[in-house]
């Protein structure tokens, strides 16, 4: 299946700002509203389902140059008019 990309935007910022834009999603999530997604001339709604599949990842990668990247990733994904499984998860 082909992967279409909806949204996607990428820079540098506080953990402060971070930090906020993660509490909003939450909040959206929580009270299940809606998130619109905005940056220049993009944007996208989504309306994720009740239980959606959360993933979280942690990576890192080395480059030929030895410099190493870690990442962090939350990542929601459902497929549309369903709900998704139980699973457990904690971070701390």
């Amino acid at each position: 299946m082909p992967e279409e990309v909806l949204f996607e935007t990428e820079n540098t910022q506080s953990r402060t700002d971070i930090a906020a834009y993660l509490r909003t999603v939450a909040d959206k999530l929580e009270s299940g509203e809606p998130i619109t997604l905005s940056a220049g001339s993009q944007s996208v709604t989504l309306e994720p389902p009740a239980r959606p599949v959360f993933e979280v990842k942690a990576e890192r990668e080395t480059s030929a140059t030895d410099r190493t990247e870690t990442s962090v990733e939350f990542e929601l994904e459902w497929k549309e008019g369903e709900d998704g499984d139980d699973g457990s998860l904690a971070i701390e």
